[in-house]
């Protein structure tokens, strides 16, 4: 047994979501600064400058109140903004516009679904609408600021500490990336940082009554680096308290190229930030006629995507692939929601998902061009043993290609010359011609000696004098009856 097995860990996520709006959040500052020179997405307002006042970005709130929906809580009807004093070299005016005392988004939980099929409850604290800090970018004696991120609209959401394993971690930042891409709240764009996570952990001795002093590992862009940082930290915690040490409060980064957490500045309680009122915001105040009109534009999400696929007894790897791309999930829900949980909706599934995401086109799914009407016909071409399964899979990708835009399935197969022979009379003929090779004497006699797995060579020949198209399985069973 590992000392390791002595402790528990817990841990609460913090995630910053970047919202999809166009302008920011307190002033008309154009929201998309990638690729942009350095502070040139930059307003009076961002700037701080004497005499300027924020206006309120609406589309910020509706879409945070279509993250509440995702995150099964509750809308604020009365919400205020606070201000958050901190230094940030990056923030002009000296402190945060953040959300403390009366967030918009309450109370909540999110169901994150674990490869051994079972599912962590994840309780929501809850969630606030705050400005975005600048970036700094930090040399040998000096740091440069840029603050086109300055006053990016983002809902921090806050969990309980319901998480006890790094798997759990980060199935629960996949899920919450879902469920904000899928509900329309985020890009999703984790590269550029449009949600970024906060996890705080502590250990303790199984059975103790306390949790420990928690490390927050601060500002994680990946689902790997969550679960990463997760497992180290625990064994470092681990680690100093088997040895006698303390665990410091401190918030910690995390270093990718080196897979180790190190230490940044000690955590500051809420007290430290001296919260107070912003007197130049009024509260958002929303009636519950207004949060349903908003909350009934967010579309279907992977929790119930899921429960519609149930009946299809799908690998768990195989749904995560689909629910990866949301206009792949919706063709595919349409195909379920056609033909029922059969064969011919499985076997589109297994495709999707056996697939580099670079071997084909989302855009072309999304568009329609490859939709629930083409992916069933060539399914069901296999079902009728009009196509192998090998034949299929290459009408498949061929579906995504310019050559082939809109053809029909079949179209395709016979211009590729994939149709299989379904004849039971041409390929009898080529049966003989098989049986009869003097080659094919060794796994004759090892068939009817009770070898079964011979009957694969035989097989393999009739494809080959039949240029692949026989159907295999008519060809399995004339050879049967013959012998």
């Amino acid at each position: 047994m590992s000392v390791y097995d002595e402790y528990d860990m817990t841990i609460g996520i913090e995630c910053h979501v970047q919202l999809a709006t166009k302008t920011k959040l307190f002033s008309p500052a154009d929201n998309d600064a990638r690729d942009a020179e350095p502070n040139a997405k930059v307003h009076e307002i961002d700037w701080g400058l004497p005499g300027v006042l924020p206006v309120l970005n609406e589309e910020a709130v509706c879409l945070a109140v279509r993250a509440g929906k995702a995150l099964n809580a509750a809308i604020a009807p009365i919400s205020r903004f606070d201000r958050k004093h901190y230094f940030y070299p990056d923030l002009p005016k000296g402190y945060q516009i953040s959300q403390m005392y009366q967030p918009i988004i309450l109370a909540g939980h999110i169901d994150a679904p674990l490869e051994d099929d079972s599912v962590v409850k994840v309780r929501i604290h809850h969630a606030h609408l705050e400005e975005d800090a600048g970036k700094l970018t930090h040399f040998s004696d000096y740091s440069l600021v840029d603050l086109n991120r300055a006053g990016t609209p983002l809902i921090e959401i806050v969990s309980e500490p319901d998480i006890h394993s790094a798997a759990e971690a980060r199935a629960y930042a996949t899920e919450l990336y879902r469920l904000m891409t899928y509900a329309g709240v985020t890009h999703g764009n984790l590269y550029h940082g449009n949600m970024r996570f906060d996890v705080n952990i502590s250990v303790a001795k199984k059975g103790a009554t306390e949790l420990g002093k928690r490390a927050e590992v601060k500002n994680l862009n990946s689902f790997r680096s969550v679960e990463r940082a997760a497992e180290y930290e625990f064994k470092r915690q681990v680690d100093l308290l088997e040895s006698g040490e303390k665990v410091v409060q401190e918030t910690r980064g995390w270093n990718d190229d080196k897979q180790i957490t190190t230490s940044q500045r000690s955590k500051e309680d809420a007290q430290d930030y001296r919260y107070m009122p912003d007197a130049d915001i009024p509260p958002i105040v929303l009636s519950d006629e207004e949060i349903t009109d908003i909350q009934a534009s967010v579309p279907t999400l992977p929790g119930e995507y899921r429960k519609r696929w149930k009946d299809l007894n799908l690998d768990f790897s195989v749904v995560n692939t689909i629910l990866e791309h949301q206009p792949v999930a919706i063709t595919l829900d349409s195909v379920v929601q056609d033909q029922g949980a059969n064969d011919v909706a499985k076997r589109v599934f297994n495709w999707f998902s056996s697939v580099q995401a670079d071997d084909i086109d989302i855009a072309a799914v999304a568009s329609g061009l490859v939709g629930p009407q083409r992916l069933t016909e060539l399914s069901e071409m296999v079902s009728s043993n009009k196509l192998s399964s090998t034949g299929a899979k290459d009408i498949f990708l061929a579906l995504f290609d310019e050559i082939y835009k809109g053809m029909a399935p079949e179209d395709i197969a016979k211009e590729k010359n994939l149709l299989q022979v379904s004849d039971e009379s041409a390929i009898a003929t080529i049966v003989d011609e098989v049986l009869n090779d003097p080659a094919s004497a060794a796994s004759i006699a090892d068939i009817k000696a009770g070898k079964d797995k011979a009957i694969g060579y035989l097989v393999g020949q009739i494809m080959k004098k039949s240029q692949g198209k026989a159907n295999p399985s008519l060809a399995q069973k004339l050879i049967r009856e013959r012998l």
